[in-house]
């Protein structure tokens, strides 16, 4: 049987204040729902009063929960990190509206709090009337997502080869934000501070980017990772990088790219730049251009191709940045050639170069070497024929004496004999 005893300690200071704040006409009601509270306190056999911590994000709803477990209805109230009483069983005697009795009975009290804000964050305690008196505590935390998101290039335009600054700032954060780099698809590392100020934090990252040609219209993406955003958070700027002309030299006639004489020749110089060269010149490497050439613009026409219009002829651009040029090499072949058109190198700063081969220099080579196998023949033909006359002079010594065949043989075997005495001799 419980004992009828009287609140005392933190739990009655609570319950005299909360009747005192509430206005006079629920005054009265609080007052007998703590008389009644206080009338039958039980002495306590292992209730067990217990809540859980809550995080809530800016501007939303939390949920604070005093759960019972062994309850035998005993009063229950819920406290803010001020101590003042939310909520006495079902009754609220705080003025803050925001606070919403969602459930009550003997074993929960569950309120909700909405439009959470920083100023909110701390400890809730949850009281149970029993004897002793049980207290359980829950903190509601709060997380601000950055208030404002910049991206700040140091140069607008930039040109290729220059090193760049770029700086993101989150602002008003609770906890620090964690910026992260991307250029395009390709993440970059960036270094970052923190600053903090009244428990909020503002992160600002630094990024040093070498450009390039390539960055040119590239997106520079500064992205956000907090507990409070869901999905990607980010700003962007794209890259404008100025670069110096790409050039390259197109044969547009002939078609079939072979060059005989009597023949007109088209070339077409394409530049591409940024900012884009107004202007394209075309020059002939180390002599003059020809008198029947034609310039127009991007474009070189020579009518009525002959030898002397061989050579290296080059088509120059240039804007702000620098200059660039590229190269063709004309060979004007006979007018029965058949060769396969010449390959052209035209990259930008290098010369093209023709990779046909002369009819005249492979008829030069092959006569060269017909000449030399010509020439190794006689030779070997000269050695050979030496080497077996020899043979038949040493055969035929001893015989030219003789009277008769048997003679001759006799001393055709001395004189072999004779040899190899010296042969042996000269050993």
């Amino acid at each position: 049987m419980a004992s009828a005893v009287l609140p005392s300690g933190p739990q009655c200071a609570a319950a005299a204040a909360a009747a005192a704040a509430a206005p006079p006409g629920l005054r009265l009601r609080l007052l007998l729902l703590l008389l009644s509270a206080a009338a039958l306190i039980p002495t306590g056999d292992g209730q067990n009063l217990f809540t859980k911590d809550v995080t809530v994000i800016e501007g939303e709803v939390a949920t604070i929960s005093c759960q019972v477990n062994k309850s035998d209805d005993s009063v229950i109230q819920l406290l803010n990190p001020n101590r003042q009483t939310i909520y006495f069983r079902d009754f609220r005697p705080l003025k803050d509206s925001r606070f919403q009795l969602l459930n009550f009975s003997s074993s929960e009290l569950k309120v909700s709090l909405t439009n959470v804000s920083i100023s909110d964050e701390g400890r809730y305690f949850c009281q149970l009337y029993t004897d002793p008196p049980q207290e359980s505590y829950t903190t509601i935390t709060v997380l601000v997502p950055p208030r404002n998101l910049m991206i700040d290039i140091q140069k607008d335009t930039a040109v290729e080869g220059e090193e760049i600054e770029v700086n993101c700032t989150a602002m008003a954060s609770k906890p620090a934000t964690t910026i992260r780099w991307f250029k395009g698809n390709k993440e970059l590392k960036g270094k970052s501070e923190v600053e903090e100020w009244s428990d909020m934090y503002t992160v600002t990252s630094q990024l040093m980017l070498k450009v390039h040609k390539e960055d040119d219209g590239v997106p520079v993406i500064c992205q956000v990772e907090h507990p409070a955003v869901t999905g990607n958070l980010q700003t962007q700027r794209y890259l404008e990088v100025q670069y110096k002309p790409q050039v390259h030299i197109q044969m547009t006639y002939p078609l079939q790219g072979l060059t005989r004489e009597g023949d007109a020749l088209e070339l077409t110089c394409e530049a591409i730049g940024k900012p884009q060269p107004v202007m394209v010149t075309w020059v002939r490497v180390d002599d003059e251009m020809p008198q029947h050439a034609v310039l127009s613009g991007p474009n070189l026409f020579i009518n009525n191709l002959n030898k002397t219009d061989n050579g290296t002829y080059r088509c120059e651009a240039s804007n702000i940045v620098g200059k660039a040029h590229s190269d063709y090499m004309l060979y004007v072949y006979d007018t029965t050639a058949t060769t396969e058109p010449a390959v052209h190198d035209s990259r930008a700063g290098e010369e093209g170069s023709i990779r046909a081969v002369d009819h005249a220099v492979i008829g030069g080579v092959v006569a060269v070497v017909v000449f030399a196998m010509l020439c190794l023949l006689i030779i070997l033909g000269r050695y050979f024929a030496r080497h077996k006359g020899t043979y038949f002079t040493h055969e035929a010594k001893g015989a030219d004496d003789a009277a008769d065949a048997d003679t001759a043989i006799i001393n055709a075997e001395g004189g072999q004999n004779n040899s190899e005495e010296k042969k042996e001799y000269f050993i």
